[in-house]
């Protein structure tokens, strides 16, 4: 396997030799003709599982197909943030458990991943704001997520770059808190599971673009086609977020999914100014200061259905402008970046996860501008189905069948922000 453990005194020898003798992460290998298990997707959750699988259930003849290079997708693309502050039982679950896995997952993976919990955020500016934080902090006291109501001193003491203002555009009636939350970085994410997945012998495989799925007489899945030739596999699974519906198509099943751009900024380094996460619930604009010392910058989606990696000028001018109103003191700071994702919207806002209507193809998808943070999660409960052939009880009421029961779990209703 490529690499090899990673270690205070190990950095110290390499340094010393002049940081010659760090091998390759991971391998590239050609692929194999077949496998127990075929991942389509080389970001966080396709890798995650890939890993999980073969630590946890011993399924290691497991390959990773990705169409472009590691980690180039959403996974890449995001803000970074870990959060699981959510209003439902069923996604508190969840969310709690990613929460949770992400604690140790350095140590795990024997890889940094730069896990800081400095907290989230989320300002109410409005009585109906009010109440409606009220209920959903209680909510997540009873869903065992600790998280607590803020006063407006509270808030102007934890963030004081904010326009407390009472006649503010936006003014700040109040907030509250989850300290558990916070960010990760992201590109450190993927390498770590990839890392990892590899010395337990999993294949990751890029520029590889899947072209067509492979059935026997009864129409299970079998193989895919790739631009690297046909791969069969035992089972398939579908990790490839804003590109599912594509997939779903060549599958010959539609999923209820629409592709959209999110865009994301970050400027030029400043000194320390926020050791927070901040989430505007009016506005939907959220930002932190990474460890470098820019502020990264979030909003809306781009609202009309997108498959391209990039954004708007309409919703870059909303967001800063945003971003501006609300912390006056960054009016003048300049950008140096900006990049968007193609995440998954699906109607009621959560994750769809289990069994397609396709024998022998599992699907990973639908977190629209959650997926960041539910990569370890994702990656341990589709392991699971995959490896048991039944669903994790957490994974369980997010099944496609939903859209047909009506068991939704209607996220995007309980938080209140449009998208």
């Amino acid at each position: 396997m490529a690499g090899s453990g990673y270690s205070a005194w190990r950095v110290l020898r390499v340094g010393l030799r002049g940081g010659s003798g760090w091998g390759p992460a991971w391998r590239s290998p050609a692929p194999q003709p077949a496998y127990d298990v075929v991942v389509i997707g080389g970001g966080g959750h396709g890798l995650a599982t890939a890993y999980y699988l073969a630590k946890t259930h011993g399924i290691r003849r497991v390959a990773v197909l990705e169409r472009a290079w590691l980690g180039g997708g959403n996974t890449g693309r995001n803000t970074t943030i870990v959060r699981s502050n959510y209003y439902h039982r069923e996604s508190a679950a969840l969310y709690d458990l990613s929460v949770k896995l992400y604690e140790g997952l350095s140590r795990e993976l024997n890889y940094n991943i730069m896990v800081s919990q400095r907290g989230i955020i989320t300002l109410l500016h409005s009585r109906h704001d009010l109440d409606a934080a009220r209920r959903w902090v209680g909510a997540m006291a009873l869903n065992g997520v600790a998280s607590r109501m803020l006063d407006r001193a509270d808030v102007a003491r934890r963030i004081p770059l904010l326009d407390m203002d009472p006649g503010a555009r936006y003014p700040v009636m109040g907030g509250f808190v989850q300290e558990r939350g916070g960010t990760a970085r992201h590109d450190a994410v993927a390498w770590g599971y990839a890392r990892a997945a590899d010395r337990l012998g999993v294949d990751i495989i890029q520029q590889c673009e899947v072209t067509g799925f492979c059935r026997d007489a009864g129409g299970r899945v079998t193989g895919v086609e790739t631009s690297r030739g046909t791969i069969m596999a035992g089972k398939v699974a579908m990790c490839a977020a804003g590109n599912s519906s594509v997939l779903a198509d060549l599958a010959g099943f539609r999923l209820p999914v629409r592709s959209h751009a999110l865009q994301a900024f970050v400027t030029e380094p400043v000194k320390p100014v926020l050791d927070t996460v901040v989430l505007s619930l009016a506005t939907g604009v959220y930002l932190s200061q990474s460890d470098k010392g820019g502020l990264v910058i979030g909003g809306g989606l781009d609202m009309f259905p997108s498959y391209a990696q990039r954004g708007n000028i309409a919703t870059l001018q909303n967001v800063l402008g945003t971003v501006a109103d609300q912390y006056p003191a960054l009016g003048r700071a300049r950008l140096v970046r900006q990049w968007a994702g193609t995440v998954d919207v699906v109607p009621d806002s959560s994750p769809i996860l289990g069994e397609t209507p396709v024998p022998g193809l599992y699907i990973n998808c639908g977190w629209g501008t959650g997926g960041f943070k539910a990569i370890p999660a994702g990656g341990t409960l589709l392991a699971h189905h995959l490896a048991t052939g039944t669903p994790h009880p957490i994974a369980a009421p997010f099944g496609l069948a939903r859209f047909t029961s009506g068991a939704l779990i209607d996220e995007a209703a309980a938080s209140g922000i449009a998208h």
